[in-house]
């Protein structure tokens, strides 16, 4: 059963109502479901869209957090738990140890970083649940061509390209999950 999903997204205070739309959307889902979510626990963007979310509709949120983004103010007050980390290499082995499944939402450098992470170590099975990328407005398309050609190229084998799954909506997110729950998981 996947109830302990992880969330890597943005922080950005600037965004298309559309990509906050969808984060407050699945957020909604997976707080009805009562799942606990695990994130970076940032109090804007999308971080706070899918805590808050999360949090209003039932379900309880871990927000994991160097201490030095804490000491600047960027930690969500009404967070069920907060883990502070010294590094944020720690806090990406905290968040992943604590999951049993990744969703990517868009985000900008430490998203994509996250969600490479999270797949690299899915590929030398230090990782082993579902990775989901929410391709949002087809955010993601230029990353899954730059996978497709690393694969075309010999760069990826083919059958790692089954590492993660992508989805265009929140409902597709949670349809995903249905999945896994019935399946063993592929690799």
């Amino acid at each position: 059963m996947i109830k302990n999903i992880t969330v890597y997204c943005a922080s950005s205070r600037q965004l298309d109502s559309v990509y906050t739309g969808d984060a407050e959307a699945l957020g909604k889902m997976l707080g009805q479901r009562r799942a606990h979510v695990i994130n970076g626990a940032g109090n804007i963007g999308l971080m706070r869209v899918i805590t808050d979310s999360v949090l209003s509709s039932g379900g309880t949120v871990t927000g994991v957090i160097p201490k030095f983004m804490v000491d600047k103010g960027l930690c969500h007050s009404g967070l069920t738990n907060v883990i502070q980390t010294a590094t944020m290499h720690e806090r990406k082995k905290i968040m992943a140890d604590m999951s049993d499944a990744v969703v990517a939402l868009p985000g900008g450098y430490g998203s994509m970083e996250e969600l490479l992470e999270i797949i690299t170590w899915r590929q030398l099975g230090l990782y082993h649940n579902p990775i989901i990328i929410l391709n949002t407005n087809d955010f993601y398309n230029p990353l899954l061509e730059m996978f497709s050609r690393a694969i075309n190229e010999k760069f990826i084998r083919e059958e790692h390209a089954r590492l993660w799954n992508v989805a265009s909506t929140p409902e597709e997110v949670m349809e995903l999950f249905e999945h896994f729950t019935r399946l063993s998981l592929p690799l």
